[in-house]
């Protein structure tokens, strides 16, 4: 009786043994296979006159951390109506960052509003889960151009929606001049758009440009139906940047052709006395070892 009771115990514990080894298998495995979400951001831009694009970017929370996801391809597509037309796919660099590049916006097609939508997807790989970012916008386009009254110079500038040939008003515009790190802004702000989609900005003198040259930009920044949309005026306006380069001097940080005077001469003659020296102690000793003989 006590052998039987034994052996229902030792059986017992058996199974209770390789439930428990099969129970913490299938957890570790499910923890090596666990996947992590990925965020898409994605932001249309239009340069007028110039290229169309969209800024994308993958990012993923890890351990509570915001991480970049670097090399993974993004499948950028066309939704009209039912069909989903492939434009193309980029793949992401170290900082999660890519563009997409539109050759032609004529190539994209909108829906009965004149919206066109587009979708970024991510298929997924053995860390990441698929994922996928829906952006949509109309077309808008920037008239912007330098009008001088009164001697005092402006840009001005009117905001269209082509989609439906009509003007934008009370709308905020941004007027700054390109910068290599940061562009400057010119007046307030922003500027709204007035009931015939105009903006008219006043240039303050004393810009300061290469060759007098400034590079204007009015943008649409960022807004909710049209993205980003940007215009670019050039004029001869700015003040003559002063060139204080001392590449062509002799200077201190000049290039090694250009080395001050001073640093040439005066080094030289120290050079030349310590040889002069050592000649002369030798040649010393050569005549004291002869009259010794």
């Amino acid at each position: 009786m006590k052998k039987n009771q034994l052996n229902f115990r030792f059986v017992i514990l058996a199974i209770i043994s390789v439930f428990l080894f099969f129970a913490s298998f299938q957890h570790i495995y499910a923890q090596g296979a666990k996947k992590n979400n990925v965020r898409l951001k994605a932001n249309y831009v239009k340069i007028m006159n110039n290229e169309v694009y969209f800024d994308l970017k993958a990012g993923s929370r890890i351990d509570k951390k915001n991480v970049d996801i670097a090399n993974i391809e993004l499948l950028i597509s066309n939704e009209f109506y039912d069909e989903e037309i492939k434009l193309g796919s980029v793949t992401t660099n170290m900082n999660g960052e890519c563009r997409f590049v539109i050759k032609d916006i004529n190539t994209l097609k909108p829906d009965s509003t004149n919206t066109f939508n587009i979708v970024v997807s991510f298929k997924g790989n053995d860390k990441f889960k698929r994922a996928s970012k829906s952006i949509s916008f109309k077309d808008a386009q920037i008239k912007a151009e330098l009008i001088t009254k009164d001697s005092i110079n402006y840009i001005r500038a009117k905001l269209l929606d082509t989609s439906k040939d009509s003007l934008i008003s009370d709308t905020p515009l941004t007027v700054q001049v390109q910068r290599l790190f940061q562009p400057l802004y010119i007046g307030e702000e922003f500027y709204l758009t007035d009931e015939n989609g105009i903006i008219i900005v006043p240039i303050e003198e004393g810009i300061p440009g290469v060759n007098g040259i400034l590079t204007f930009e009015v943008v649409l920044n960022d807004n909710e139906y049209y993205g980003t949309v940007k215009a670019i005026v050039i004029a001869p306006i700015g003040t003559l940047i002063e060139d204080e380069s001392t590449f062509d001097e002799r200077k201190m940080w000049s290039p090694r052709n250009k080395t001050p005077l001073f640093l040439l001469i005066f080094p030289n003659l120290l050079i030349l006395g310590m040889w002069g020296l050592i000649v002369y102690l030798i040649i010393n000793l050569f005549k004291i070892s002869k009259s010794k003989i």
